[in-house]
């Protein structure tokens, strides 16, 4: 029974990212062929008045057959967004995302990150986890994020984080975000780990994330000090991995998807028991 309840406490961050049983009431949003997304009966709406580029049949909404190119459809998509976000539907933000019917996938079209739920097109990221290794145990680095930030205010953070631009890999978006994030030499930033990914499908106010998270370890030498080197980070701080789990345990402190990087973390570590498998599994719960 406490066994349960220990792993109970952690299971709720993975819920808490996993809040869609179903995506019924959605319909399916397809290019080239595949499904890429799901959209609101809303938005579908919204697209009917423009009829050059998206079409409507039994199988949801997809972009025109005429529009073959991942650029024709990207210069569609961006010519859509402007009214959308006059109707409430999406914020732009200016910052492109390929678009993939898999992580892995090709390159099918790119579209604003902002649009990205609205559309419920799938986001990757990449998480790192800054590691210490001492005679007393693991200690993690931890970001204390800005005041500023419209997501998770002052929450703590990965050591690296950030959304995977277009154009760019996971391996090369990691590099770019440790010196702009935390001030780490790109000699250093590329001896950071893959170690797996975490997914999930979450539904708030923007619509849809399907995001899939690149998680990386990277040990850190004793008298490397990370440096905020944007306005993403107050400070860094060096936690004790114990102290870490017991925040996630314990508290809501923790931004929400790193929650589940950190989970993670505590799992290869071995310092999180998990005899059904259930919390590994709950990782793994969105798209590929």
């Amino acid at each position: 029974m406490m066994l349960q309840k220990r792993m109970d406490r952690f299971a709720r961050h993975i819920a808490a990212c996993n809040n869609i049983p179903s995506p019924a009431g959605y319909l399916a949003f397809h290019m080239a062929g595949v499904q890429v997304g799901f959209v609101t009966p809303e938005l579908a709406r919204a697209l009917t008045f423009r009829p050059r580029d998206f079409h409507f049949d039994q199988h949801g909404v997809a972009m025109a057959g005429r529009v073959k190119s991942s650029g024709a459809r990207s210069d569609a998509l961006a010519a859509t967004l402007p009214s959308l976000a006059e109707g409430g539907f999406l914020r732009i933000r200016r910052e492109a995302f390929d678009v993939r019917q898999t992580s892995d996938g090709a390159v099918l079209a790119r579209l604003d990150r902002g649009a990205l739920p609205a559309f419920g097109v799938m986001s990757q990221g990449v998480h790192m986890n800054g590691l210490v290794r001492r005679a007393d145990g693991l200690h993690v680095w931890v970001g204390i994020r800005s005041r500023h930030k419209a997501v998770a205010p002052g929450q703590l953070d990965n050591l690296v984080a950030g959304g995977i631009p277009a154009g760019l890999t996971p391996a090369e978006t990691l590099v770019k975000e440790a010196g702009e994030e935390a001030s780490l030499p790109p000699e250093l930033a590329v001896q950071a780990r893959p170690v797996g990914r975490v997914s999930y499908v979450l539904r708030n106010n923007e619509g849809l994330r399907r995001d899939v998270l690149h998680c990386y370890d990277l040990d850190i030498p004793e008298g490397v000090i990370p440096r905020p080197n944007d306005d993403e980070v107050e400070r860094f701080e060096l936690w004790p991995a114990r102290r870490l789990l017991e925040a996630v345990a314990d508290s809501d402190d923790i931004k929400f998807n790193v929650n589940l990087t950190l989970i993670d973390l505590f799992l290869r570590e071995g310092l999180l028991a998990d005899p059904d498998g259930s919390l590994r599994a709950g990782l793994d719960q969105g798209p590929a």
